[in-house]
């Protein structure tokens, strides 16, 4: 449902905030062309590129001599008339042609994200695109970059429409099945239909059994853990290049976990610095302790800087302070000798590193669903459990068509779903 206000014409810096070599400002709604024909002196030619004088309509001063573009709705960017001004990209430029558009009766500059809101809303894009587009205005990795490209292209929603045909296909069959049972012509239910429902919920399953986007999006989550004073501190520090943890020689120098973002060949990583492990009657330190032992097991990999025998199930085992203990292969049980001193052993380490959490993301034509996208394909698989070979009452697999139907529905945006429309669209910028 369209809101209210998209009636209104909105206008916004739609590029980055200036000084740029370009500045594109957008004006979307049912007055574009006559903004463009304000401040341009000339009805606009549709999708045709115009160098124009722009001047302010109030007042007569020259603004800018600009590139104008106008794209008659419903094929635009919003599904509305949308006129673009590709400016120099001065910031008194920029100002002084928000003016004359704030000036003009019926203009008012966009809320966060309502130009891709009214695509949404006009049907433009559904709500796992707009979401892609709002994940590949934050990517920072090419991970990160293709997982949002895949989203905001379609490859979610080109899977949602084959599914939801499906069950509209199943639905329609078994609806005639419980309307007209006596009727010869009318096809069993455990025909064509199952095939399709069984296909529907393999596939779902076969989505959900994908990485998640938390661990793209945020970046995979790597623990050094050990012993007190076996360098884990320094190891980190080695690893980001940088001084992220204190370091001293005395044992049970760090207490609270030291999160630190980091990219390593372009894999987004969280590594995380925690208290040595060891018996203690030091309360703050037990504090410490306790949450490190929680964070090893909400890691995706563990660095374990101890004795191989101690470590935890799938750690990566590895010798420190080789420069101390002497250069040579790792010994039995350990997968790396290190020493964050002389760097020896971290080429191999961050190699290994990113080796286990590149294995962790999505594969070449897999998409990682949010939080938000795999509950709604959860709930649909859960409906859809029902269906299998046997089941007696048709009446309740047209039940769990309906549900699994009505979950895509939220899952592409076309439930009853306001108040999440707003949480999403405002984290865009303004002018997207």
């Amino acid at each position: 449902m369209v809101p209210d206000h998209a009636v209104d014409t909105i206008f916004a810096l739609s590029s980055g905030q200036p000084p740029a070599a370009i500045a594109v400002v957008r004006v979307s709604g049912p007055a574009a062309a006559h903004v463009m024909s304000a401040l341009s002196g000339r009805a606009p030619e549709p999708r045709r590129a115009r160098l124009a004088d722009l001047s302010d309509p109030g007042t007569g001063i020259a603004l800018d001599r600009a590139l104008t573009l106008f794209f008659p709705g419903p094929a635009s960017a919003t599904g509305e008339d949308v006129a673009e001004f590709h400016l120099h990209g001065g910031r008194a430029v920029v100002a002084a042609v928000e003016n004359a558009l704030a000036s003009l009766p019926g203009l008012r500059r966009a809320k966060a994200g309502e130009f891709t809101r009214r695509a949404f809303a006009n049907g433009r894009l559904d709500l796992t695109e707009a979401e892609g587009l709002s994940d590949l205005l934050m990517a920072e990795t090419e991970s990160q970059r293709r997982n949002a490209m895949a989203l905001a292209d379609g490859t979610l929603s080109r899977a949602v429409r084959r599914w939801r045909n499906e069950l509209l296909g199943a639905a329609a069959l078994i609806e005639a099945r419980i309307d007209f049972a006596d009727e010869d012509d009318v096809p069993d239910y455990d025909g064509v239909g199952l095939e399709g429902l069984l296909r529907v919920r393999s596939e779902i399953a076969a989505m959900l059994d994908c990485p998640p986007a938390e661990r793209l999006r945020d970046g995979i989550r790597v623990i050094l853990a050990g012993p007190p004073n076996v360098g884990k501190s320094t190891l980190l520090n080695a690893l980001v290049g940088r001084q992220a943890a204190i370091t001293t020689p005395l044992p049970g120098t760090t207490r609270d976990l030291i999160e630190v973002p980091v990219q390593i060949e372009g894999v987004p990583f969280i590594l995380v610095d925690s208290a040595g492990l060891r018996a203690t009657e030091d309360s703050i330190e037990a504090i410490g302790i306790g949450q490190a032992r929680q964070a090893i097991d909400a890691a995706d990999v563990v660095l374990w800087l101890g004795d191989a025998g101690e470590a935890p199930a799938r750690a990566i085992n590895l010798r420190t302070k080789a420069d101390l203990l002497g250069v040579g292969p790792a010994p039995a049980g350990y997968d790396l000798s290190v020493s964050a001193v002389t760097g020896a052993g971290l080429v191999e380490l961050r190699r290994l590193i990113v080796s286990r959490g590149t294995s962790l993301l999505p594969r070449e034509g897999e998409v990682a669903l949010a939080q938000r996208q795999r509950a709604a394909l959860s709930e649909a698989a859960t409906a859809l459990a029902l269906v299998g070979e046997g089941v007696a009452d048709i009446v309740l697999v047209a039940e769990a068509i309906r549900a699994a139907r009505a979950a895509l529905d939220r899952l592409t945006g076309e439930g009853g779903i306001e108040p999440l429309l707003d949480a999403i669209f405002s984290q865009f910028c303004i002018g997207k």
